[in-house]
C-alpha cells in the first residue's frame, strides 16, 4: 500500500465527518462545518442537501431562525458502516506501511546506514519511527517543511535547509504528499541522489 494512498475517499470521508457532527451536535452551523470539514461554505450546502435528500437526516427550523439536523435511522446505519469502514483501511494502511517499512530499514540496516533524518512528519512518519525501533538505526532529526518548532518522537522538527549541517547516512521521505516533489527538490539542493529513501 502507498503511503500517499488516502484511507478512504474523499466522499467517504466527508459523509462519515458530516453525519458524526450531526450525531453529536443537531444545530451546527453550516460555517462550522465547512471548518470542520476543511471545505468551502458552498460546497457544504450542497453537501448537505445531498445526503439530506438520501435519507440520512431530516432539516428542521427551530426558533431564532436556526436549523436542526435530525439523524435518520438510515443516516445512523450509514454512519456505522463508514465508521467500520474507517477503522478497515486505517489497519489495512498501518499494516501495509509497516510490512513495507520493516523491510527497507533491514535493508538498509544490512547497508550499514546508522543514521538517518526523516523529512516529514505526519501519521506515516509516526509508523516508521515505530518500525524504525525493531533495528539498530537511529533517527538523529527531523525536517518538514511546515511544522518547524514541534516536537516529534523527541526531537525538535526544524527546517529542511538545516539538512547541511546535520550527519546523517539517509534521508527518509516520511511525507504522505508530495513525496517526489521533495526528492527532486533535495537534489537540486545537491544532495546526492543514493541518499535519498523514498517508499514507492
Amino acid at each position: 500500500m502507498q503511503p500517499g494512498k488516502n484511507i478512504m475517499d474523499n466522499n467517504a470521508l466527508r459523509t462519515l465527518q458530516l453525519l458524526e457532527e450531526i450525531d453529536q451536535n443537531h444545530t451546527p452551523s453550516q460555517r462550522y462545518l465547512a471548518k470542520k470539514l476543511n471545505v468551502s461554505l458552498g460546497l457544504i450546502n450542497s453537501f448537505i442537501r445531498q445526503l439530506a435528500k438520501k435519507g440520512y437526516f431530516k432539516i428542521t427550523t427551530i426558533p431564532k431562525n436556526r436549523v436542526a439536523y435530525i439523524l435518520t435511522p438510515m443516516g445512523m446505519a450509514e454512519k456505522s458502516k463508514l465508521t467500520y469502514a474507517y477503522i478497515h483501511h486505517s489497519y489495512q494502511f498501518y499494516k501495509g506501511a509497516r510490512d513495507k517499512l520493516r523491510l527497507l530499514f533491514q535493508e538498509l540496516e544490512q547497508a550499514g546506514v546508522r543514521r538517518v533524518v526523516f523529512y516529514g512528519i505526519d501519521q506515516f512518519a509516526e509508523i516508521a519511527y515505530i518500525s524504525l525501533q525493531e533495528t539498530s538505526i537511529l533517527m538523529v532529526a527531523t525536517v518538514d517543511d511546515l511544522k518547524q518548532g514541534r516536537k516529534f518522537m523527541g526531537h525538535t522538527v526544524t527546517d529542511p535547509s538545516r539538512l547541511n549541517d546535520l550527519s546523517f547516512d539517509r534521508v527518509i521521505i516520511t511525507a504522505i504528499h508530495s513525496r517526489k516533489i521533495i526528492k527532486e527538490k533535495l537534489i537540486k539542493q545537491g544532495m546526492a541522489p543514493n541518499r535519498i529513501v523514498i517508499l514507492d
